[in-house]
């Protein structure tokens, strides 16, 4: 299984950035990933917050081998051929470790805030999803597009130079079983998920559905999930260390999600049964200040998870 590392990019600075990407590359992860919002989402609004692929693009120079991402792209932000050229951009500064990792976009309020187009309901925008992975898919195969479509008229659109992967992955976030799913089944490489493992089993199920539905192997595209994680012998002091890193972004407590809090071993009995069911990545939410314990020893965790059958 690999490890992403999530770094949340609001109530922190440019330094505290920089560094846990260079010790998650130290550390042997295999990924790291930021946020793409306009304004904090976890507590006020009001606070500290870094734009996305910027930080992307300074990662990139930084780093040598960790893959490099967001988790995942609003696509509401941009034209899909304006994602295309940041992807491939990145890509090259970053000699062919980018991920696209795209979704409708859900924050209403940095919409309103910034007079970005939200649409008229979430069906809108995961069908303006759609349509613009479609495109970015092909751009980023080297096709020369004409296109008048619900959204997005593209005329000769063509770009240049082609990305460094051959095969540049696209990640789609969200498990919305009727359109997200669907779209995934198009068009993913990997999909992006979180919740229980009976909760993954049931998404999964529905993707599986989806890409029998389109003709696609449901094998082509990779599994991962997000959720909290921290690292500590004692499972207090590690639900001690999140609670601290929760307060400092202005929030009680994080909800709707698993929390994995404990040592490497028992981190890895939780972890278990997501990886029987297919998954090949966790991708670990981190709340700044962050935590420099789990960054380091998450090679424990998956050492102790290749020792369970």
């Amino acid at each position: 299984m690999r490890f992403g590392a999530q770094p949340w990019s609001q109530a922190t600075d440019w330094p505290g950035l920089r560094d846990v990407a260079l010790a998650a590359e130290r550390a042997g992860w295999d990924a790291i990933y930021t946020w793409d919002h306009l304004m904090a989402i976890q507590g006020p609004w009001r606070q500290p917050i870094f734009e996305g692929w910027a930080v992307l693009a300074a990662w990139a120079v930084l780093t040598e081998r960790i893959r490099i991402g967001l988790m995942v792209g609003a696509n509401t932000f941009r034209n899909p051929g304006h994602t295309a050229k940041l992807v491939t951009t990145l890509d090259h500064i970053s000699t062919g470790r980018a991920i696209l990792a795209i979704g409708g976009a859900w924050f209403e309020r940095e919409h309103e805030a910034h007079g970005i187009d939200f649409g008229t309901g979430f069906g809108e925008r995961l069908d303006r999803l759609d349509e613009s992975v479609m495109l970015i898919r092909r751009l980023l195969d080297g096709e020369t597009i004409d296109h008048a479509g619900r959204f997005y008229t593209f005329k000769e659109a063509a770009h240049a130079p082609p990305p460094i992967q051959a095969h540049l992955p696209i990640l789609i976030g969200g498990s919305g079983p009727k359109k997200t799913l669907r779209t995934a089944a198009r068009y993913a490489d990997a999909w992006n998920t979180s919740g229980t493992s009976d909760e993954f089993a049931a998404k999964d199920a529905t993707l599986r559905a989806h890409c029998a539905d389109v003709g696609r192997d449901p094998e082509a595209i990779e599994r991962t999930v997000s959720f909290p994680i921290v690292i500590r012998d004692d499972p207090a002091e590690a639900a001690r260390a999140l609670a601290a890193r929760v307060a400092h972004n202005g929030l009680e407590a994080i909800t709707g999600v698993p929390i994995l809090l404990g040592s490497p071993g028992l981190i890895a009995e939780r972890l278990r049964p997501y990886r029987d069911l297919g998954m090949v990545e966790v991708v670990v939410r981190m709340p700044a200040p962050f935590d420099m314990e789990t960054v380091e020893r998450i090679g424990e965790v998956r050492d102790a998870l290749d020792a369970l059958r």
